[in-house]
């Protein structure tokens, strides 16, 4: 009976112990899969109770080539933009809340419900023709930003591999909502160039997107507005937890 009255008074410090042993209620990851994208990707995850963990993500990826540019080709039906010269960079922040399934504080199956603010500039060249001769072909270089507001849902499984080390599994994720683009162009256009480059904004066909654009003597600017939709795909976290 002595003998387990001094455990039951032990036992608090031994629970401390441990839980000081395999982590505290907060981790830091790297999210290795997103270097494929030419992403790098970095999350905050805080539990706030033994099933809910707040976690805030940011990911930036710096201007360069257009990636999956074959796809991007197949879903917009213009000849007149070139996806070869596109230019590409984006950020995005993405406050979550997990809800873990029952293996514990921040482990075992998860429930992410999210929401991504996310910042894409773009560089698009726009071909039209020059009133020269004889008439040649040249690019209307379209600078500007993409700003997308969306909410999702992602599934994932996330364990210690080690004392500190934490191994997160994003399974699979999904969201929705909308996008407004500002593009512009400045350059020096007589008559007939501004004709010519106005014909091919007007054929670009990006449907769901809405593009509007204006044409003048000074250059160009198109508006897009639509919605915005993503995946986000199986990817591999690695954290340290304290």
């Amino acid at each position: 009976m002595k003998k387990l009255l001094v455990l039951a008074m032990f036992l608090p410090f031994l629970q401390a112990d441990a839980q000081k042993l395999i982590g505290g209620k907060n981790i830091i990851k790297w999210n290795v899969g997103s270097m494929a994208a030419r992403n790098l990707h970095f999350t905050y995850e805080r539990s706030l109770t033994k099933r809910v963990s707040f976690s805030i993500s940011y990911r930036t990826m710096s201007k360069g080539a257009l990636p999956f540019k074959d796809q991007f080709k197949e879903a917009i039906n213009s000849n007149d933009i070139n996806l070869d010269n596109f230019q590409i960079g984006n950020t995005a922040i993405t406050p979550e809340l997990r809800i873990y399934l029952g293996m514990g504080r921040m482990k075992g199956f998860y429930l992410a419900p999210y929401v991504r603010f996310a910042t894409f500039d773009l560089g698009a060249p726009i071909k039209y023709t020059a009133s020269t001769t004889p008439l040649v072909e040249k690019e209307a270089l379209f600078s500007g930003k993409i700003k997308s507001t969306s909410a999702g849902l992602m599934i994932g499984y996330q364990f210690q591999i080690a004392t500190k080390l934490v191994f997160d599994f994003q399974i699979i994720g999904g969201h929705y909502g909308t996008s407004k683009g500002d593009l512009n162009f400045a350059s020096s256009l007589n008559s007939f160039e501004q004709t010519e480059l106005k014909k091919n904004l007007d054929e670009i066909d990006a449907k769901p997107f809405k593009f509007t654009n204006t044409v003048n003597s000074n250059g160009a600017r198109i508006i897009s507005d639509g919605p915005w939709a993503g995946i986000r795909a199986v990817n591999i976290g690695l954290g340290i937890r304290f």
